[in-house]
C-alpha cells in the first residue's frame, strides 16, 4: 500500500512540476522530466496535461519526445487522445507513428482515422503490407479477425529444431510473442503448437513433428470477441491462434488485446444491468460523453419503466377502498416495495454474473430455483422478525397489522428472489443477452409483485 501511495504522490508531484515548467515555457526540461517514466505513465501524464493546460501543450511535449518513445506513448493513449494528437501533428509525423506501431495497434488507430487520412497513409505503405492492412480492416468489428495480428512465429512440422531456431532468430524480432510457436504444414494449415522452451531444450536434429502438441485450441476469424474472451479465461493462454474456414493460420490474438475486450464487455454488462443502453462508441468513457449522449443512453429504460409503473398505480387505485379504511397500510408500502426490488435485483445480478462466467447454465434452473427459494425463505424470516418488532413495538400497531406487514415481507422476499433469479435464465434460453434484463426492470416487476402480495394478504387478514 505504501508503494502505491508513493507512486501516486510522485505522479501528482510530477504533474504539478510539469505544469509549472510548461507555464514558464521550459519545454525541454519538461520533456526530460517525462522521460523518467515508462510510456504508459507518460501517456497518463499527457492526458492530464491536456485537461489542465490544453491540447496545444500536450502536442508540444509529444513532439519533443524521441521518436521511438513517442510511438510507444501513442500506443498507450486512449483513442480520443490519439485522434487529438493526429489532428494537430503533420501528416508526415502521423505516417511515421502509424508505420512504427505494432500491427494490431496500427489497425486500431487506422479504424479510428478519417478515411481520407487513412488513404494517404496507406499510399506511403509498402504494397505487401498495404494489402495485409486492407484485409484486416475489412474484418467485422468485435470478431476474432478484427483483434488478431499477423506478427507471430510459425514453423513447419518437418523442420528440425536447428532450422526452427534459425527461423525464430531471423523473424522473431517483430513478433508479438515467441514463447509459443505455431506449427503449420505446406498449405499453412495449423497442425500443432510447440513452446520455445521445448524447442530450446530439444536436440537440434529433432523434428518439430515429434515434439509438438496437436490438441490446439484456435479461434475462427468470424468468432465473436466475447467467445474468444471466454476461451482465454478458460485455458489461460497468453496467445491464441486464429484460422480461416479452411483451418489456415492467419494470425494470433494476444492476451493484452483480449484484456481490453474483457474490460469493454464488463463495462457494457454493467451499463445494461443498470438500465443504460450505450448508443455511442463503447470505448468512450463517462467523461467523454456529452450530457445529451448520457441522457439519450439512459432514456429508453426510464420510458419503459414509467409504463411499468402505471401498473403499480392501477394496483393502488384498485385497492383505494382498503387503503381508506386502513390508512396504516400506506405507511409500509415503501418498505415492502423497496425490499422486493432489492431482493430481486440482488438475485438477478448474481445469476447474470454466473451466466457470464459459465458458472451457471440455463439447464441449472431447478438448482438455482431451489437455492433462491431457500435463500429467500431464510432472509424473509429474518426480515419479518425484525420488522415485526418495529411495527408492533415501536410503531405500536395492532397485532393484526404487524402480522400482515411481516407476512407480506416473507412472501415478497421469496417471490422477488424467484423473479430475479429466473428472469435472466429465461432470457438467456431465448438467446438474448441476460444483461439486457436491467436491474431497474427487475426492481419494477418486483415492486408490482410486492403490492399485489401485500394487498391480497391485507384483504385476507383484515377481513377475518
Amino acid at each position: 500500500m505504501d508503494n502505491t501511495l508513493d507512486r501516486d504522490q510522485l505522479y501528482d508531484e510530477t504533474l504539478g512540476d510539469l505544469l509549472e515548467l510548461l507555464e514558464d515555457k521550459q519545454y525541454f526540461r519538461a520533456r526530460d522530466l517525462l522521460l523518467k517514466f515508462n510510456p504508459a505513465d507518460i501517456a497518463d501524464l499527457l492526458e492530464d496535461i491536456s485537461d489542465d493546460a490544453g491540447l496545444r501543450m500536450t502536442v508540444v511535449l509529444f513532439r519533443l519526445l524521441p521518436k521511438d518513445v513517442s510511438v510507444d506513448v501513442f500506443a498507450e493513449l486512449s483513442p480520443e487522445d490519439q485522434m487529438d494528437i493526429v489532428s494537430e501533428v503533420t501528416e508526415k509525423e502521423t505516417s511515421f507513428i502509424v508505420n512504427e506501431l505494432d500491427f494490431d495497434d496500427k489497425i486500431d488507430i487506422l479504424e479510428e482515422m478519417p478515411a481520407n487520412l487513412v488513404t494517404r497513409i496507406l499510399e506511403k505503405t509498402p504494397a505487401s503490407e498495404r494489402k495485409q492492412i486492407n484485409t484486416f480492416l475489412n474484418y467485422p468489428d468485435n470478431t476474432a479477425g478484427s483483434l488478431m495480428t499477423p506478427e507471430y512465429v510459425s514453423v513447419k512440422k518437418d523442420w528440425t529444431v536447428k532450422e526452427s531456431l534459425e527461423h525464430i532468430r531471423n523473424f522473431g524480432t517483430d513478433a508479438e510473442t515467441i514463447y509459443t510457436c505455431y506449427v503449420r504444414d505446406g498449405s499453412w494449415r495449423l497442425t500443432g503448437v510447440v513452446s520455445l522452451s521445448t524447442i530450446v531444450l530439444s536436440d537440434e536434429d529433432t523434428k518439430i513433428l515429434d515434439i509438438m502438441h496437436t490438441d490446439v485450441v484456435s479461434e475462427n476469424v468470424d468468432a465473436d470477441q466475447e467467445e474468444v474472451s471466454d476461451d482465454f479465461k478458460k485455458y489461460g493462454y497468453i496467445a491464441m491462434p486464429v484460422v480461416d474456414k479452411d483451418d489456415r493460420l492467419v494470425g494470433i490474438i494476444t492476451v493484452d488485446d483480449i484484456l481490453d475486450v474483457m474490460e469493454d464487455e464488463a463495462t457494457e454488462d454493467i451499463e445494461r444491468m443498470n438500465g443504460v443502453i450505450d448508443f455511442e462508441d463503447a470505448k468512450k468513457g463517462y467523461m467523454d460523453l456529452t450530457v445529451w449522449q448520457h441522457a439519450k443512453n439512459r432514456l429508453p429504460w426510464l420510458l419503459i419503466l414509467s409504463v411499468v409503473y402505471i401498473l403499480t398505480g392501477i394496483i393502488i387505485n384498485h385497492n383505494d377502498n382498503m387503503l381508506s379504511s386502513a390508512i396504516q397500510l400506506v405507511t409500509y408500502i415503501p418498505l415492502l416495495m423497496g425490499t422486493g426490488g432489492n431482493c430481486g435485483s440482488q438475485a438477478a445480478s448474481l445469476v447474470i454474473r454466473g451466466l457470464a462466467t459459465d458458472e451457471v447454465e440455463t439447464e441449472d434452473w431447478t438448482k438455482v430455483l431451489w437455492k433462491e427459494l431457500r435463500v429467500g425463505l431464510l432472509l424473509g424470516v429474518i426480515l419479518s422478525v425484525v420488522n415485526f418488532a418495529r411495527v408492533f413495538l415501536l410503531d405500536r400497531e395492532s397485532m393484526t397489522m404487524a402480522l400482515t406487514v411481516c407476512g407480506a415481507m416473507l412472501l415478497i422476499t421469496v417471490i422477488a428472489k424467484v423473479i430475479g433469479s429466473m428472469t435472466p435464465l429465461i432470457v438467456k434460453k431465448v438467446r438474448v443477452d441476460p444483461a439486457l434484463v436491467a436491474n431497474p426492470a427487475i426492481t419494477s416487476i418486483s415492486d408490482a409483485a410486492a403490492l399485489l402480495v401485500y394487498f391480497a394478504l391485507a384483504a385476507a387478514v383484515l377481513q377475518m
